[in-house]
């Protein structure tokens, strides 16, 4: 099975911990349609906070100033295994957009971990959420 060493990032708002940035996969990529906290596949001999700022300079346009990390976990797909070390970025400059045209926006987390919300992620992203939701 092919492994995938990926970071992510749950960024909160400046202005508020309730608040996180989300992104929506391209329908043309793997769990395209699906929201996702951003972030991206780790370069060779990179290390994880290395990559998450690369990754959220190229994809969001921010620079990462704090950032501490949340979680690993690993979940296999069908095709792949995923391996995801997540990051808490509670400080950046700049704002945060969409650089690589994807649909992203500022949500309440609330609106995120309801049972029945509209913001839907992949598998992989699951125990995030239940982290998330768990205080």
């Amino acid at each position: 099975m092919n492994r995938i060493q990926v970071v992510a990032a749950v960024i909160y708002a400046p202005d508020s911990r309730d608040r996180l940035f989300i992104a929506k996969r391209p329908d043309h990529l793997h769990q395209g349609g699906l929201w996702e906290f951003p972030g991206g596949k780790m370069d060779e001999g990179e290390t994880a906070l290395l990559a998450l700022v690369r990754e959220l300079r190229e994809e969001l346009g921010i620079e990462t100033t704090e950032a501490q990390p949340f979680m690993q976990l690993v979940h296999d797909y069908d095709d792949k295994q995923i391996i995801l070390d997540v990051w808490e970025v509670t400080d950046f400059q700049g704002e945060a957009r969409g650089v690589e045209g994807q649909e992203c926006r500022w949500v309440a987390m609330a609106d995120i971990l309801k049972d029945d919300s509209q913001y839907q992620f992949p598998a992989a992203n699951q125990l995030i959420l239940e982290k998330l939701r768990s205080g």
